[in-house]
């Protein structure tokens, strides 16, 4: 671990930990664009809407996960920079039993609260029905998905990322298999897609469960090595709560901006579920880079070595920003073609590329905010990396929709999320010169 996180070469060492990662992102993406294909394939408005609707229940999942998976690994990072590996170990244990628990908690709850919550998303008459199919099939599967968050994560902390990353590819392949089987010729519908992503998800869990147990000399999945101290377990959820709640304000902003666009007609919601995919392919390249780099981050800053920390900090920020703006420009461009694949309606092609450009437009800040927001959770810096994930998608979003829908009704709508973005950026550049650059000070 020390050869890679310490003594390799900064852009060597950060595409050797952050390329797997992203390659498990693409598969992510192949996926996401996969499924909306399929589901639009079935040219019915009020399906597509309704799969759509729940997209925020995905990323409810992803932020239950979170609290341990990147929590942990975080922890994990600055526990290995001080050498201390038996702690680590407990660490890694805890973690896994953790979600398990909270994944079996998380499936009952969305069971009985189904009706509200599936109204809360923006259900209506129309799309309820499609939205329910969807729902139902991930919330008995939310473990498989809760769980993987986990070991994917802190097996990078060893330097594992390529495996992580066969995990994710394996289960990702799998569901793209699956997944138009049991949308067309079994006549599953919104059903088909759920189970074929629980599907890929407990394949993936199945492998990583196998490389913590042949391939990790830290991690640990041992009952025995479970237990925490009430001091580590603050340490993991003082970083593991905002980081879950970045993907809990996604799927508050997501909802949000979905019970707007409804009032607009079923047209403008399907719009945004292609473009909302589309867009991913921006986002989880730069998730990627900026996750992928997190255990490095976090080693060198238990290891007390800020010199390389500054070093990596300032180079995730070009290629994050750098990645951003090429990728954005090019989809802009093409932005009716790549909507009209997945549905050439007219008004959903015109709605969709609207929607799709005013999203791409601040990817390079977004790049820029995901870089702060790895660096406060990977170095224990719970206020800042608090305000991170209550800002972009959640407080600032839902006053800023508010305001531009009453001044600018649709258009006020569609252009709020990158108002928000740019918001939130100038939060995350002040509160990185404030409180963390001193510490990076030669």
């Amino acid at each position: 671990m020390e050869e890679l996180f310490v003594k390799k070469p900064i852009h060597q060492a950060y595409f050797q930990l952050a390329l797997p990662v992203v390659f498990g992102m693409l598969a992510s993406m192949i996926y996401n664009l996969a499924d909306t294909f399929f589901v639009s394939q079935t040219q019915n408005t009020a399906l597509v809407a309704g799969v759509a609707l729940c997209t925020p229940l995905f990323s409810f999942m992803l932020a239950v996960g979170d609290i341990f998976g990147l929590g942990g690994s975080a922890l994990m990072s600055r526990l290995l920079g001080q050498q201390d590996t038996k702690t680590s170990r407990h660490v890694s244990s805890f973690g896994a039993y953790s979600a398990i628990a909270t994944g079996l908690i998380v499936t009952a709850l969305l069971l009985i609260f189904e009706q509200p919550i599936l109204h809360l998303f923006g259900a209506t008459t129309e799309t309820y029905r499609y939205a329910a199919q969807f729902y139902r099939i991930m919330a008995l599967g939310a473990t498989f998905i809760i769980f993987s968050l986990v070991p994917s994560n802190m097996i990078r902390t060893e330097g594992l990322a390529k495996q992580s990353m066969i995990a994710t590819v394996a289960g990702t392949v799998v569901t793209i298999i699956l997944d138009p089987i049991f949308i067309f010729p079994m006549h599953l519908g919104a059903a088909g897609a759920a189970c074929a992503t629980v599907i890929g998800y407990a394949l993936t869990d199945i492998i990583l469960i196998y490389f913590v147990r042949q391939r990790c000399e830290v991690n640990s999945i041992q009952w025995s090595e479970h237990r925490l101290g009430g001091a580590l377990i603050k340490s993991i959820l003082i970083i593991g709560i905002p980081a879950s709640i970045t993907n809990l304000m996604q799927s508050f902003g997501t909802a949000l901006l979905n019970n707007y666009l409804a009032h607009y007609g079923a047209t403008q919601v399907a719009a945004f579920g292609i473009a909302s995919k589309i867009y991913m392919i921006v986002m989880l390249l730069i998730v990627g880079f900026a996750f992928g780099v997190q255990p490095m981050i976090g080693y060198n800053f238990g290891a007390k070595n800020f010199q390389r920390l500054r070093k990596t900090i300032d180079f995730d920020m070009f290629v994050e920003a750098g990645l951003a703006l090429v990728l954005a420009v090019i989809l802009m461009i093409f932005a009716p073609t790549i909507v009209s694949w997945f549905m050439a309606q007219p008004t959903i092609v015109q709605a969709g590329s609207l929607l799709l450009r005013s999203l791409l437009s601040t990817t390079p800040f977004i790049g820029v905010i995901l870089v702060y927001t790895t660096v406060f959770q990977s170095t224990g810096q719970a206020l800042g990396a608090l305000i991170m994930s209550i800002s972009r998608q959640g407080v600032v979003f839902f006053i800023v929709i508010i305001a531009m829908n009453a001044a600018f009704g649709y258009l006020g709508v569609v252009w709020s999320q990158p108002i928000s973005d740019l918001i939130t950026f100038v939060i995350g550049v002040g509160f990185y010169q404030f409180k963390f650059k001193p510490l990076l000070v030669e």
